[in-house]
């Protein structure tokens, strides 16, 4: 059974990296990460490559956390404190009751990402994400709709952000994620992985309605604003979600929700593309 250890002096060491918790956030935490509440702590108990290190629970909240304490390996230290004395610890009025310290495991390559899908797969590869709240929104949508996994740019924001990790509710910790290393073309890394780009875009020349689901997909979504880069835009298949009147655009997560969900309703079509080997 895991540890349980009391702690009321907010500045024991042993819970320092609990300390000031959005501060800590701002600066970094070398490999570590925050999840906060009990479906997000149940996430990363249950993820299957990050691990928790540690919890940290309201006092008050143990006997209904124990299913979920005993899921943890042994020996892991759970922490208890008053409420008062939580809330002074973390900086904030923590209403969940429930932290975690996490470890991320090392992400793989893009191409290993692609390399492990079956032969009917969608991935979502997005590009100047850097909206915490539309990062988390998009990999919830990722996981709510079966995709296979997300591939972010060097500009998109950190998916183990303590607020990514909670609007995904979960989800960052559980849909396999990789980034694009510099300099590498993702168009060219999707078609020697048989992976067909699918690019959104107010001005794409396809309806999604109208669009039948290739059976490897990747789906492309930029930043609000700039959206995608109209190099990628070029040589991509591109796809708008038609719109009342003059309005033409979406929040970037809704919008991954909605041809998320037209690609898990709809069957998938056309011959199965082979990745080619001699890249």
């Amino acid at each position: 059974m895991p540890t349980i250890i009391p702690i009321e002096d907010p500045d024991d060491p042993r819970i320092a990296a609990y300390r000031d918790v959005r501060e800590r956030d701002l600066v970094g935490r070398d490999g570590q990460f925050i999840a906060e509440g009990a479906v997000v702590v149940r996430s990363l108990v249950e993820a299957r490559h990050h691990r928790a290190l540690s919890l940290l629970i309201a006092d008050k909240r143990v006997e209904a956390l124990a299913p979920l304490i005993a899921k943890l390996p042994e020996g892991t230290p759970v922490y208890t404190a008053t409420q008062a004395v939580l809330d002074r610890i973390a900086g904030f009025p923590l209403h969940r009751g429930i932290l975690a310290l996490g470890e991320k495991a090392p992400l793989p390559a893009a191409a290993d990402l692609l390399a492990a899908t079956g032969k009917r797969a969608r991935v979502v590869l997005l590009f100047g994400i850097g909206n915490h709240d539309n990062l988390g929104g998009i990999f919830r949508n990722a996981a709510a709709f079966g995709a296979d996994g997300v591939i972010l740019d060097s500009g998109c924001c950190d998916p183990f952000y303590r607020k990514a990790i909670r609007v995904s509710v979960g989800a960052t910790l559980l849909v396999p994620t990789a980034r694009l290393a510099p300099g590498e073309d993702p168009l060219a890394l999707l078609d020697a992985a048989g992976f067909e780009a699918v690019a959104l875009s107010p001005a794409g020349a396809e309806t999604l309605a109208a669009l039948p689901p290739p059976p490897r997909a990747a789906l492309l979504f930029g930043s609000e604003g700039p959206g995608l880069p109209a190099a990628l835009l070029a040589r991509a298949r591109t796809v708008r979600i038609p719109m009342a009147g003059s309005f033409d655009s979406l929040n970037v997560a809704t919008t991954s929700g909605i041809v998320l969900h037209h690609f898990a309703a709809n069957p998938i079509s056309g011959p199965i593309a082979e990745p080619d080997h001699s890249r």
